[in-house]
């Protein structure tokens, strides 16, 4: 049993991150919707490290520097995989006119204009927030923010049909169980209450998941679903919305 769960565990992880996790044997058929449950934690962990990136580089640059290199630090685990979804979607969304036509924008690997713009916007939002709070704050906002955007893809993929496009996502997250939806809701908010004031935390959690739920529902009327990308844009935008709220709830208005 414990054997199965540390297999899943290292699923999520192979999947979400460049980390190296070995090779896993035995992946059973059904593995995304087994191993959902644990992408939050990998997100927390995504969010350790980013966060500890911030706080080790301090010592060695002045500020805005170590803000930065944390996340480039989490684009870099992550091999920009959700940066990609959100290129591919802005694009998609913006320029295409027919359902067709926008699930064949997000299978071209160029960007264009509106992913361009996405993507700055996204980093320039994150780095200006984090920049406003202190360094642990900062690193806690990393944390929190990484595992709660991970949730929020979960829940996607669990609401939403998905729309085709991308293979390795085309999989029944809806078949996940309630017990593995709670564990997935436990994994992705334990981890900002144990390190972000209750009050502050919920509050930028509420506004991030609504922002996430609007890109969710305008995929549903512009492709009839999810895809791979869209996961990719829930997460980013989740996570751009935590952090702007997240600043304003700890650090206050200038």
């Amino acid at each position: 049993m414990i054997a199965r769960e540390i297999r899943l565990f290292q699923i999520a992880l192979q999947f979400l991150t460049q980390l190296p996790v070995g090779s896993i044997r035995d992946c059973p058929p059904d593995w995304l919707a087994r191993s959902a449950k644990y992408m939050p934690l990998v997100g927390a962990i995504v969010g350790v490290i980013a966060g500890a990136g911030i706080l080790l580089s301090a010592v060695f640059f002045p500020g805005p520097l170590p803000i930065v290199i944390g996340l480039v630090l989490a684009i870099a685990i992550t091999g920009a995989l959700h940066e990609d979804g959100l290129a591919d979607t802005a694009d998609a969304f913006g320029g295409g006119r027919t359902r067709e036509r926008r699930l064949e924008i997000m299978k071209d690997s160029s960007i264009g204009t509106y992913g361009a713009i996405a993507l700055i916007a996204a980093f320039a939002l994150k780095d200006s927030a984090l920049v406003a709070l202190d360094l642990r704050s900062a690193a806690c906002v990393m944390i929190a923010g990484h595992a709660g955007a991970r949730l929020a893809t979960i829940l996607t993929m669990w609401r939403l049909p998905h729309a085709g496009g991308i293979a390795k996502v085309s999989q029944k997250i809806s078949e996940m169980t309630p017990s593995e939806v709670a564990v997935a809701f436990a994994l992705g908010l334990i981890p900002g209450l144990l390190v972000l004031p209750t009050s502050k935390f919920v509050v930028a959690t509420l506004f991030a998941f609504a922002a996430a739920a609007i890109i969710a529902l305008i995929a549903r009327r512009k492709i009839a679903g999810y895809t791979g990308d869209v996961l990719g844009a829930v997460e980013q935008v989740f996570e751009t919305v935590f952090f702007a709220v997240a600043a304003a709830v700890i650090a206050g208005p200038h």
